[in-house]
């Protein structure tokens, strides 16, 4: 276990976790593409990552102040946690005022293709805490809780803290890559590209999905029911669609 910092106060520094996931689906008509974003409307509700963020909130040792959650028309819907660490012991409303260094907010964007007939679910997390509470620890836990075809993530460390000798600390850890606090296991299943800069404590990880089981990415249509050419047709829309979102541009 990593030895502890002898710190002058608080640790002052403010971590941010931004953690972004895409699924991608195929559905064949225009009422299926309906149902479909009418189907992940329901299955990620604001209820339900209210409860993924309460457990990524306990998880990173802190306590819920305050949540805030919303479904909306026609789709999406968005959840705001306030937390603070668990040596915090708030009293009372008023506390609340002063205790946003801390927050977990979950926002998703359901969306589909006018041509290949490929719906994209996409959900943000944003996770911003601060003293020794470090997001980092969750990813496997949120990697896990989605079906993630593309996941992109960018971890900041902020301000600065010092320790019994006044020296300042911009770091509390060493980090050298978001990939080392996620699995091997998960890891083996997606391609991984790494964008750092170590000198301004920023971090950014995105990752893609390697193998595509088609059946998976079919909404009420079984494989077998499609000619080849077609399932050749759209496991290639698929990939190119994913290549995109991974790309950050057009590419075909």
């Amino acid at each position: 276990m990593r030895e502890k910092l002898k710190l002058h106060g608080f640790n002052n520094l403010t971590k941010s976790l931004s953690f972004n996931i895409y699924d991608v689906c195929y559905a064949k008509t225009a009422r299926e593409q309906q149902d479909y974003i009418a189907y992940i409307d329901e299955q990620y509700n604001s209820d339900r990552l209210t409860n993924i963020l309460e457990t990524l909130t306990d998880m990173i040792g802190a306590k819920v102040l305050n949540i805030a959650k919303q479904d909306y028309e026609p789709q999406g819907a968005s959840v705001s946690v306030l937390v603070s660490e668990s040596s915090m012991k708030p009293a009372g409303e008023t506390q609340l005022g002063h205790l946003d260094k801390s927050h977990v907010t979950v926002h998703t964007y359901p969306e589909y293709h006018p041509e290949t007939h490929l719906a994209t679910f996409r959900v943000d997390i944003d996770v911003s805490t601060c003293g020794e509470i470090t997001p980092l620890s969750t990813l496997d836990y949120l990697i896990g809780s989605f079906e993630s075809d593309i996941i992109c993530m960018d971890y900041r460390v902020r301000g600065f803290t010092r320790d019994v000798n006044g020296q300042k600390l911009f770091m509390d850890s060493m980090t050298a890559s978001i990939q080392d606090y996620i699995s091997v296991d998960i890891l083996r299943q997606y391609d991984a590209v790494d964008i750092n800069v170590y000198d301004a404590n920023l971090y950014h990880t995105k990752m893609m999905i390697k193998e595509i089981d088609l059946q998976n990415y079919l909404f009420k249509t079984d494989v077998y029911e499609l000619p080849p050419q077609k399932r050749l047709e759209i496991t290639n829309n698929i990939r190119r669609e994913m290549i995109e979102i991974f790309s950050g541009r057009n590419v075909y």
